[in-house]
């Protein structure tokens, strides 16, 4: 197991750019976790752990969680705690960080076409909001999430954190034409576009029996017109207050709840 002690090793300049780049993520095809909670979840999840980093203080403490970090990690370094500090992305950092390779998938129409529920979010901008989106959706049991390219990156730190470990188990499918997956999802059910327009269906009136799919946009912009112009129906969330609309992170698990219930 490799020791390191200096800021100027390869190894952590590589990781700070990994932590730090969406567009290096990207070429990589590698993400980094931090925290006990998330690199356990990723060791149960079965994700392909790259490289696992600890910090000194947490390797004298932790040689079991070690133990089995190092089967299943290709490779394994320990880091003095003030180099740990400088690469970690939070305030109070635990000692573990692992480098995980990316899970990208895709979706089979065909086993989800009899009851598959399925939540397309485009360009949703805020990473807090994208990862509590997503541990809801794994939590109320949402078949898969389908991101167009304009989201925030499903991978920064932010999100992985939001998620709560969602992101290793929830199917996530990455679009650069959600207008046109939907068209293609509309062979097989139906589609619904979140607008606030109240001339809409109100969600507890909609048909999510069978495979269906709805669609939830950006926090200012909402849903573009070709997206909302390809899904089959409309709907909105009505709202008894002042308020013009929800946070989309809050209008996203109601219309997730109405859609498993």
């Amino acid at each position: 197991m490799e020791h390191i002690s200096s800021k100027e090793n390869k190894r952590i300049k590589y990781l700070k750019k990994l932590i730090s780049s969406a567009s290096f993520r990207r070429e990589e095809g590698l993400f980094a976790v931090e925290g006990l909670r998330l690199c356990s979840d990723a060791l149960i999840s079965g994700a392909q752990i790259h490289s696992a980093y600890f910090s000194d203080s947490f390797a004298d403490k932790n040689t079991e969680f070690i133990e089995m970090a190092s089967c299943s990690a290709d490779s394994c370094c320990i880091l003095t705690d003030s180099i740990f500090s400088a690469v970690s992305d939070t305030k109070t950092p635990q000692g573990v960080l692992f480098v995980i390779k990316r899970l990208d998938k895709t979706i089979d129409f065909d086993k989800i076409k009899d009851n598959g529920k399925v939540l397309a979010l485009e360009n949703v901008q805020d990473p807090v909001n994208l990862g509590t989106i997503l541990r809801s959706a794994e939590a109320l049991g949402i078949t898969a999430v389908v991101l167009s390219g304009g989201c925030c990156d499903v991978y920064s730190p932010k999100v992985t954190r939001g998620s709560m470990g969602a992101v290793f188990r929830l199917p996530v499918v990455i679009t650069d034409d959600l207008p046109g997956f939907i068209t293609e999802f509309n062979a097989y059910g139906i589609s619904y576009a979140a607008v606030l327009d109240r001339d809409s269906l109100a969600v507890g009136d909609c048909d999510f029996d069978g495979a269906c799919l709805t669609a939830v946009g950006n926090e200012g912009n909402g849903l573009t017109d070709q997206t909302i112009s390809a899904c089959t129906h409309k709907l909105f969330i009505p709202m008894r207050g002042r308020a013009e609309s929800l946070n989309v992170s809050a209008a996203a698990s109601i219309i997730i709840w109405e859609m498993i219930k």
